[in-house]
């Protein structure tokens, strides 16, 4: 019991801090009016059900290839989001290059399919607002799938306008921007292991590439992708050999490591934020 207690506690705690700040992104003063709290649902829903699907797909992946895992340790944090994200533990060895797959591609992919869903939804209910000149709000860029979304579902921005996200839209944003960061073809993300079992040692090179390309990126359009670059290699930008090397990769799991450098590609944003 006592393994589920803390989990339940972070999980728990990241419901109130996304409570807090979806309340926030309508514009309630939580100082005057504390009882509106609850109006914060949209985006709290969202985005937890988001982070969750991810983390439960690693968890289930992990199960069926009997791989020990944690339940998810949510992280709440007050931000603009409520939380720092979540994340499982494997407690024990990822043993073969289809259960290095599996796992890596599950949890994006369910958070993918989530995020698509919440954008969708949340653009629907999105609108249109002048653009003033004295905004004190940072914008968010663009993905290629993103913007898609925005041209299908919104049509053409008119001059002078900008796209005001409704918080669920805001919540797939995330989720999106989230799912890219985790499939950086470097170290143990999720990309990492991904990029290991399709191309073995030529993840060595592939992984300090990518470091070098996202320095860049930091460099010149987002600071915040310095941050990552140096927690990337706090934890380590090469990937641990694992037990058993197939001679030849199943073709079904070739396919989904493609599907999701895909998807890595529509939804990564070189500049997320911009002030």
């Amino acid at each position: 019991m006592k393994r589920y207690l803390i989990p339940l506690i972070l999980f728990l705690s990241t419901i109130l801090t996304t409570l807090f700040a979806g309340a926030l992104h309508q514009g309630i003063n939580l100082l005057k009016e504390p009882l509106r709290l609850w109006e914060g649902y949209p985006f709290s829903i969202s985005i937890i059900s988001i982070l969750l699907g991810h983390e439960m797909g690693h968890y289930f992946a992990s199960k069926a290839h009997r791989t020990k895992a944690t339940l998810p340790y949510f992280i709440p944090a007050p931000s603009i989001i409520g939380t720092f994200g979540a994340f499982i533990k494997m407690k024990s060895p990822i043993l073969t290059r289809k259960a290095l797959i599996d796992i890596g591609a599950t949890g994006p992919v369910v958070g993918f399919v989530l995020s698509v869903i919440a954008c969708i939804i949340g653009l629907k209910m999105s609108k249109f607002v002048p653009i003033t000149g004295e905004e004190d709000l940072f914008t968010l860029g663009d993905s290629i799938l993103f913007s898609l979304l925005v041209k299908f579902i919104l049509g053409e921005i008119p001059q002078g306008q900008d796209v005001l996200l409704h918080s669920v839209a805001f919540a797939g944003w995330i989720g999106l921007f989230v799912t890219s960061m985790n499939l950086i073809p470097v170290g143990q993300l999720d990309g990492g292991h991904i990029a290991y079992a399709l191309f073995g040692r030529r993840h060595f090179f592939i992984s300090r590439a990518f470091l070098v390309i996202i320095a860049v990126l930091g460099a010149f359009y987002w600071y915040g992708w310095l941050v990552w670059v140096l927690l990337l290699l706090f934890l380590g930008v090469d990937h641990p050999p694992i037990l058993v090397w197939e001679s030849k990769l199943p073709l079904s799991r070739r396919i989904l490591g493609i599907l999701s450098f895909i998807v890595f590609i529509l939804t990564f944003t070189p500049a997320p934020f911009k002030f």
